[in-house]
């Protein structure tokens, strides 16, 4: 199974055995997208052909080089897992929507199929995230848990009764609810919990409170760490913003477990515990999610989008 989970800035793949391990991680810059996406699907052909090729320890024998004619097969016995961000129609393989790309209605699965020659499967990259970490994961052994990865955006894999919940394509938008500020975000709306909690929004948050750019979330959290004050006020902030989106989720949905990825999740002596001590003080009689660190790290989606390949979203 040759997996590939798009993003927003990079598109990461790799090569998914029998076993559930992934091999070597191969990253590219995503290409700007335009709402046909076919940059994107030019970008993800070149990496699988790669990998295919790889695969066939170089041989040009049955299998098309990176560029070539669209609809040239890659090496037989070859399966293409894909997934992307946004709104995403996992049934007919058709990304929906996807503000950080730009793109709507993009027929992914036809495209890729078409130029490839091989099954390829289509999925949402939380959704096959958490798919990942309830396998082999954070929240293996759990029939209701949330997969939290807290990147340049915010989404949530809902697994509710050992089912990953689609909603259609719609369920999981956590970083979309208002959460009480009067920040504006990307999808249009303001007071979104995207806009103040994501890795993306605290490194911007604190520049500008700081007048001083900063590296990303990892270099505000150590600054965190060294006690700066504009720092510990974005992140409490951060914490406080997640907490009470966390609150609604869990009155909900009530998880057993919630495992934080994504650039906040890379800092878990500053998450796991002051989070939770924080949506504890939010719920009365509501059971209380043991807050965890998802293990699968920045490969989740990639995993994810390999056991897509080899079987459908349960």
């Amino acid at each position: 199974m040759i997996a590939v989970d798009v993003g927003g800035t990079s598109i990461k793949a790799g090569v998914l055995g029998p076993d559930g391990r992934l091999g070597p991680v191969h990253r590219t810059s995503t290409p700007p997208a335009g709402p046909d996406g076919l940059a994107v699907v030019d970008a993800v052909e070149a990496i699988v052909r790669r990998l295919a090729d790889e695969l066939s320890d170089g041989s040009p024998s049955g299998v098309a080089p990176a560029g070539g004619p669209a609809g040239a097969p890659v090496a037989a016995g070859v399966v293409v897992g894909v997934v992307v961000p946004g709104i995403v129609d996992e049934a007919a393989g058709v990304a929906v929507h996807a503000e950080n790309l730009g793109w709507r209605d993009v027929p992914l699965r036809s495209l890729l199929s078409e130029r490839l020659g091989c099954p390829v499967a289509v999925g949402h990259d939380v959704r096959a995230g958490g798919m990942a970490e309830h396998r082999l994961g954070a929240c293996r052994g759990e029939r209701n848990a949330v997969f939290l990865p807290v990147g340049t955006g915010i989404a949530a894999a809902l697994i509710l009764d050992g089912r990953v919940f689609a909603g259609d394509g719609y369920a999981g938008e956590l970083g979309h609810v208002d959460v009480g500020h009067d920040l504006p975000c990307a999808c249009g709306g303001r007071g979104c919990l995207e806009a103040i909690a994501s890795a993306s929004a605290v490194t911007r948050r604190y520049a500008l409170a700081a007048g001083a750019p900063v590296a990303g979330s990892r270099e505000v959290a150590e600054l965190v760490r060294r006690g700066d004050p504009a720092a510990v006020a974005v992140w409490d902030e951060a914490l406080d913003a997640l907490a009470y989106g966390l609150s609604m989720l869990v009155g909900v949905v009530a998880p057993a477990v919630v495992a934080i990825g994504g650039g906040l999740g890379e800092s878990p002596d500053l998450v796991l515990r002051p989070l939770t001590d924080r949506l504890a003080e939010r719920l009365t009689f509501q059971r209380l999610p043991r807050v965890v660190a998802a293990e699968l790290g920045d490969r989740a989606g990639c995993v994810g989008a390999g056991l897509l390949a080899r079987e459908p979203m349960p």
